[in-house]
C-alpha cells in the first residue's frame, strides 16, 4: 500500500450523557443537528475539503446508527479505493477483549490500522464539536516547526479558560505548559482536541503509554504531560474562527440558535467548504396554507401547518394547525401536534408533543427543555 501523508483518526466512541435523553439510544457524534446534519458531518466535512482522504472512525457506544449513517463514506467524498473510511469498533483478540479506557487507549487498539498505512503524520479529531478548519493548514504549521505534536488551539474568553485544557506557548509557538482545567489560568489558548502528530512519534509515545500501569490512557492526561516533560517539541496552531463543542444541552440549543439569522455565526450555506451529509433523500417541505415561517431552518420532508419562529426544523418533522414553535429544535420525524405550543425546547427523533400541550418557556433563566426519542408529551406530563 502506497505510503500516506496524512491519514486521520476521528475519535466517535463517547456516550455523551451531558446530551442526556438525546444520547440514550444513539452515539453522541449520530446526534441530529442543523436540520438535515449529524453532528459527525463537521468534522467529516472538514477532512473531505482539507485533502484528507483516509479516515479511520473509532466508535464504541451504541454504534449501529452511527455506522449505518457513515456507510462506505459516499457523501462525504470519501469512499475511495485503497483509502475511504474505516469504521474501527472495539474488538476482541486472544488474551480477550474490552472498552476503550480512554482517547490513547482508543487509538493504541488501532495502531496496527495506523501502521498498515504508514504515514508521516497523524490527525487526532473528536466528532463532537462545530467548526470549519483546513486541516493543511495546520499540517502546514507542523512540518515548518519540525514538531512532534501540533495541538489546535482557540482563544477563549479568560473567564472561561478555567472549563479547558489550556496550553502557554513562547512567541515562536512551541509548548511550555499545559494545564488541564486550571483554577488561574495564565494563558487563554484552550485545547480544542485536534492533534497532529509525527508518526514515529506517536506510535512509540502510544506503546510506552500502553504499559504504563498508571496511565489513564488519555491525550490530555497523560500523552501530552509526557511529552511536554520529556522535551519533545510541541506547537501550537491557533483557530481564530467558530468553534463550540455541543456536548451538552445548554451549548446543544445554543450552538443551533447561532445557525439562524441573516448573518449566522456559523454559515451553513457557505459553498467554499460545504457541509455535507447522508441525509435521504425526502420532498420537499411544505408550508400549509395558515403555516408561517421567521427566522428558522426548515429541511425537507416536513410540514408546517402552524406558525414557526427562530427554530429549526428537522427532516420530516411536522407543526400542526395553530401550533407554535419558537426557540427550539425538533429532530427528524418529531411532532407538534394540533394547538401545542413549544418554546426554547429540544424534541428527539420522533417525538410527539400531544395536541394543546405547552411545553418549555421563552425564561432564559429556566433550562432548556428536552424530550428524549420516541417519548410522547402529552396534558399533565
Amino acid at each position: 500500500m502506497a505510503r500516506k501523508e496524512c491519514i486521520a483518526m476521528l475519535l466517535a466512541g463517547g456516550q455523551g450523557s451531558r446530551l442526556m435523553d438525546l444520547t440514550s439510544k444513539i452515539a453522541k457524534p449520530a446526534v441530529s443537528f442543523g436540520g438535515k446534519y449529524r453532528i459527525i458531518d463537521f468534522t467529516l466535512s472538514n477532512c473531505a475539503n482539507s485533502g484528507i482522504e483516509t479516515v479511520g472512525i473509532l466508535t464504541q457506544y451504541r454504534p449501529y446508527q452511527l455506522h449505518q449513517y457513515v456507510g462506505s463514506g459516499r457523501a462525504w467524498d470519501l469512499n475511495i479505493t485503497g483509502s475511504g473510511v474505516s469504521i474501527l469498533p472495539p474488538y476482541a483478540t486472544q488474551e480477550g477483549g474490552a472498552w476503550y479506557e480512554g482517547t490513547a487507549d482508543a487509538v493504541t487498539h488501532n495502531l496496527d490500522y495506523i501502521k498498515s498505512h504508514h504515514p508521516e503524520y497523524v490527525l487526532i479529531l473528536s466528532g463532537d464539536a462545530l467548526y470549519r478548519m483546513d486541516y493543511r493548514e495546520m499540517l502546514k504549521t507542523h512540518k515548518e516547526n519540525n514538531a512532534d505534536l501540533t495541538i489546535g488551539v482557540m482563544p477563549v474568553p479568560w473567564e472561561d479558560a478555567s472549563r479547558f485544557g489550556i496550553l502557554t506557548a513562547d512567541e515562536n509557538g512551541q509548548v511550555t505548559k499545559f494545564s488541564e482545567k486550571p483554577a488561574h489560568p495564565d494563558s487563554n489558548l484552550a485545547s480544542m482536541g485536534i492533534y497532529i502528530f509525527s508518526y514515529d512519534f506517536l506510535v512509540n509515545a502510544l506503546e510506552e503509554d500502553a504499559i504504563n500501569q498508571r496511565s489513564s490512557h488519555d491525550f490530555g492526561n497523560d500523552i501530552i504531560p509526557k511529552a511536554l516533560a520529556d522535551g519533545k517539541r510541541l506547537f501550537v496552531h491557533a483557530h481564530h474562527g467558530f468553534w463550540k463543542d455541543v456536548g451538552t444541552i445548554a451549548s446543544y440549543h445554543e450552538t443551533s440558535m447561532d445557525l439562524l439569522g441573516e448573518d449566522p455565526l456559523f454559515d451553513l450555506f457557505d459553498e467554499k467548504t460545504p457541509i455535507m451529509s447522508n441525509d435521504s433523500s425526502r420532498p420537499p417541505h411544505y408550508i400549509g396554507p395558515d403555516g408561517r415561517v421567521d427566522d428558522s431552518l426548515v429541511a425537507n420532508g416536513c410540514r408546517i401547518m402552524g406558525t414557526v419562529r427562530h427554530s429549526i426544523i428537522s427532516t420530516d418533522a411536522c407543526v400542526g394547525e395553530r401550533a407554535i414553535v419558537e426557540d427550539s429544535v425538533l429532530l427528524p420525524g418529531a411532532i407538534v401536534k394540533n394547538g401545542a405550543h413549544v418554546s426554547r425546547a429540544i424534541l428527539g427523533e420522533n417525538a410527539v408533543v400531544e395536541e394543546g400541550v405547552k411545553l418549555g418557556s421563552v425564561d432564559t433563566t429556566k433550562d432548556t427543555a428536552v424530550v428524549g426519542n420516541d417519548v410522547v408529551i402529552g396534558k399533565g406530563e
